[in-house]
């Protein structure tokens, strides 16, 4: 059963503002941990792509946090959502801390895709609630 679905769009424009005033402190507020450490290596090797990483990511825990109907306050934060890749480049959400707790709880499954071009990164999230039955 869905229980929410979230979408954003998010100007990359605006993104670049935001970086060139605050700097690494944006990327901090914003990514997790593992996320950090691709979005350092994509902006060290190609500066635009970094951006565009960070962009999606930023629009892709916004669209989360319309999903799971929490907006950003507790249990979301934006460093407990954490947007990565499988190898194969298929995204997933990674939930930490409280947001983890949470989702468990409430027995969802989150599905997650982000998209990006020139200017503009989108995101769409769908929340299922998972069977808590063990014969279904």
């Amino acid at each position: 059963m869905i229980l929410g679905i979230g979408t954003d769009i998010c100007d990359i424009r605006r993104v670049r503002a935001t970086w060139e005033r605050q700097g690494e402190r944006f990327a901090e507020k914003v990514l997790g941990e593992a996320e950090l450490k691709v979005w350092r290596q994509r902006k060290t090797r190609w500066p635009d792509r970094g951006l565009r990483y960070l962009a999606t990511r930023f629009s892709a825990k916004e669209a989360f946090s319309k999903a799971i109907g929490l907006g950003m306050r507790m249990p979301m934060t934006w460093r407990n959502c954490e947007i990565l890749n499988q190898a194969s480049g298929k995204p997933y959400v990674q939930l930490h801390g409280e947001l983890a707790r949470y989702c468990a709880e409430h027995h969802m499954s989150v599905h997650v895709t982000v998209t990006d071009e020139t200017d503009y990164a989108a995101s769409f999230v769908v929340i299922e609630r998972m069977s808590v039955d063990p014969t279904a």
